[in-house]
């Protein structure tokens, strides 16, 4: 099946955020909403957007295509649903289009001719810059559930103080020496190639994206991401910072 992101009804309430990306394409939690889709998917996926942005993120059409409201977080039970999605299908929640089921060959799209599905539960959407903020955190708990399941982290070494270890997962390339780590609020996720410079103070919730830098006693308060190869110095709280 091929499976299209569009933007949706909330792209402008995201600016600026979206003036130089698709909806899809937004951070929060570990990952982008898109990679979040294509690790349950287990697929690439393409987008609709804005004409000015079509050139660097093109849509790919396919004789049947799934289309997913980008504001949607994906869940298990709601990748379940829309795998299942057949001609004349679309899944709403309340009011809300979720996603639908599109043939290449069809000009115009009148949902009163499709069969309406209800979703299973409440979605998690990005409808505003501040759900961002409001939503990392269970958005971090599932990226770190889903990008570990059955995965195995590399040691912590013996000069980091840990509370609640089990709930920390190191990638691969990742430095971390004389740091205090704390994930008994939810858990701590140290990316590829990333470093925790020395003195730094970490309360999960915390993502620290491939190649970013935790610089000299810096102070982290979850939920926060830091997207990849950005640097952070100071004292953070409850941010996203995309990459």
């Amino acid at each position: 099946m091929n499976y299209i992101l569009f933007d949706g009804p909330y792209r402008d309430n995201l600016l600026p955020f979206t003036f130089t990306k698709p909806v899809a394409d937004l951070r929060i939690g570990i990952l982008t909403i898109r990679e979040k889709w294509e690790l349950f998917l287990k697929t690439t996926t393409t987008t609709v957007t804005e004409d000015y942005l079509s050139e660097k993120y093109p849509m790919v059409e396919l004789e049947n295509n799934v289309m997913i409201n980008a504001s949607v977080i994906p869940s298990k039970d709601l990748v379940e649903q829309i795998k299942s999605l057949k001609h004349n299908q679309a899944i709403f929640y309340n009011e809300e289009l979720i996603a639908f089921f599109s043939l290449s060959n069809v000009e115009t799209i009148d949902f009163e001719l499709f069969d309406k599905i209800n979703l299973n539960e409440e979605p998690i959407l990005i409808k505003n810059t501040w759900d961002i903020f409001s939503n990392n955190g269970i958005a971090l708990q599932r990226d770190y559930e889903k990008i570990t399941e059955g995965r195995k982290s590399l040691p912590i070494p013996d000069s980091v103080n840990v509370v609640n270890p089990e709930q920390i997962f190191i990638e691969e390339g990742a430095i971390l020496n004389f740091v205090t780590i704390n994930a008994s609020k939810g858990p701590v996720y140290i990316g590829k190639n990333s470093e925790i410079m020395e003195g730094s103070i970490i309360r999960g919730p915390l993502a620290l994206c491939e190649g970013a830098i935790l610089k000299l006693g810096t102070k982290i308060y979850g939920p926060t991401t830091v997207g990849p190869f950005s640097k952070v110095g100071g004292e953070v709280n409850n941010s996203v910072i995309t990459g």
